[in-house]
């Protein structure tokens, strides 16, 4: 997650493009699961993920313990497990690292501050960022597939130009 400076009131938070298309690749490769891998290829053509961007992605994932490669004609990429065990936490944190709105909350930073038992600010973001874990965690990619089961596909997407790295919406 990225913190980004908005004036003198505080930061918005923002999950960067790695952690965004991260979770439309995985999206990808669920859909496929039970069917073997799936082509790097044709995943970042039906999510519009550049390729070079999205094997970056893919290589964390896959040492995160996430997916799993496969080499060979038909190789590809296949989740490490079924996608009612993956949630949406696992792949933030794999691509994002750990979930915290403040830098006193990332592990280890919070020796410096003279404050940080008994900072108000802190124990605010600290429940926040409990409660955006619980959220992360609370969805599953089976949760999302059957979701995307319902919707109409009689009319494809318009193509669009491919997103590079940083760039691009959802």
């Amino acid at each position: 997650m990225v913190f980004v400076p908005n004036g003198c009131e505080g930061f918005a938070v923002k999950l960067s493009t790695k952690g965004k298309y991260g979770v439309r690749a995985l999206f990808e490769i669920a859909r496929n699961y039970g069917n073997g891998p799936l082509s790097i290829k044709e995943i970042a053509e039906r999510q519009q993920i550049s390729l070079s961007y999205l094997e970056q992605i893919l290589h964390r994932l896959g040492k995160a313990g996430i997916i799993d490669s496969v080499r060979g004609p038909h190789g590809g990429y296949e989740l490490a497990r079924r996608p009612a065990e993956l949630t949406i936490g696992d792949v933030v944190r794999a691509l994002e690292g750990p979930i915290a709105l403040s830098h006193c909350l990332e592990p280890g930073m919070s020796d410096g501050c003279y404050q940080a038992d008994d900072c108000v600010a802190r124990m605010v973001w600290s429940k926040v960022g409990e409660k955006i874990e619980e959220a992360l965690d609370s969805i599953t990619f089976d949760q999302l597939l059957l979701q995307d089961a319902g919707k109409d596909r009689e009319h494809p997407a318009p193509k669009r130009k491919l997103a590079a790295a940083g760039k691009g919406g959802c």
